[in-house]
């Protein structure tokens, strides 16, 4: 994660957008009246939907016990199996 202040932020927009669409990165902003974060958009859309996931109590619970569940012991995903 990078930090910057408003200042630095405007004055090198392009260098600090590139350095969250290219590597990644977190941009932190410090301003006056508060702090931003600028992301790159995937990175952002993951996040949503990982919180939408988890917003919902029977599928955190699902995706917990799915967590403890060992790899051999899954079940293989099959394209023509309806769900």
């Amino acid at each position: 994660m990078t930090h910057t202040n408003i200042s630095n932020f405007q004055k090198y927009l392009q260098e600090y957008l590139n350095q969250a669409v290219v590597h990644n990165d977190v941009i932190h902003i410090n301003t006056e009246d508060g702090n931003a974060v600028v992301m790159n958009a995937e990175d952002y859309a993951g996040l949503v939907e990982t919180l939408r996931l988890l917003s919902t109590e029977k599928t955190a619970k699902e995706i917990l016990v799915s967590m403890k569940e060992p790899l051999q012991d899954g079940t293989v995903y099959r394209p023509d199996e309806e769900w």
